[in-house]
């Protein structure tokens, strides 16, 4: 018996809630905020989308912890225990959220024992939901998904995000990256928004690799479940595998 089915179906309906709020919140006037820098966007959205989350989940499961974008923006603690833990994004994508583009996710982590356990990311405005649970696959609104497994990066398109950057060391930084990539070269580079997004568009194959520089756990958390299990691999900057499914290999393209 599956110990965290419970969790992972009630998780999957709370996303569903959260995405119908933010489809009606976008049929609205947008009231935004910024955070630590005139790019780094909040809206009331994001803030009653994740009140929403984890108080449903709380009430449900009580013992449970959480990490979530908005409360620790707000103060809260961001701290990983070894006890059943929800990481949420309640938007992801906030800015595609603010200009009504389409790439627009809810995004939920799942760990036990700092282990993630399922991830779920509900691409609301395109309808997909994107479900995984360790050791059981990967899956687009129930349909199996795999990584391209394409192995020659010329070959390639890459998913990448880009924007203001404060210190000018960092801008160049992230333009050099781009430079070398596509000089290599590749097919393209895309920037769709959202993390979450971009690593279940290289889950299902719509994508070969995706490179972020800056992320955080509420980011990637539900998304890596996603990729791992869809057979890709999750990677830091020294090359070290941070995640990987053991049931097939992997593609050798950094994601």
């Amino acid at each position: 018996m599956d110990p965290w089915l419970e969790c992972m179906d009630f998780g999957v309906a709370m996303t569903k809630e959260a995405g119908k709020m933010i489809r009606d919140a976008l049929q609205r006037e947008i009231s935004v905020r910024e955070k630590s820098s005139p790019v780094d966007l909040v809206t009331e959205t994001d803030q009653k989308v994740e009140e929403l989350i984890i108080s449903s989940i709380r009430e449900k499961f009580p013992t449970h912890s959480f990490i979530g974008e908005e409360s620790v923006a707000a103060g809260a603690p961001s701290a990983l225990t070894d006890g059943p833990t929800w990481i949420i994004d309640p938007i992801d994508g906030t800015t595609n959220f603010v200009h009504r583009f389409p790439f627009i996710s809810v995004s939920i982590g799942f760990t036990v024992n700092r282990q993630i356990e399922f991830g779920i990311v509900f691409s609301c405005l395109e309808n997909k939901m994107y479900t995984a649970r360790r050791g059981r696959g990967a899956f687009c609104n129930g349909a199996p998904i795999t990584v391209s497994g394409q192995q020659d990066i010329t070959k390639s398109l890459i998913l990448t995000e880009m924007g203001f950057k404060k210190d000018s060391e960092h801008f160049r930084a992230m333009m050099a990256n781009m430079e070398s990539i596509l000089s290599i070269p590749v097919h393209g580079i895309r920037a769709p928004g959202s993390a979450a997004v971009n690593m279940c568009l290289v889950a299902c194959g719509a994508a070969d690799a995706y490179y972020h520089i800056g992320i955080h756990c509420w980011d990637m958390a539900g998304g890596a479940a996603i990729l791992t299990e869809a057979g890709g691999v999750v990677m830091d900057i020294t090359d070290q595998p941070r995640q990987q499914r053991r049931r097939r290999s992997p593609p050798e393209l950094p994601v």
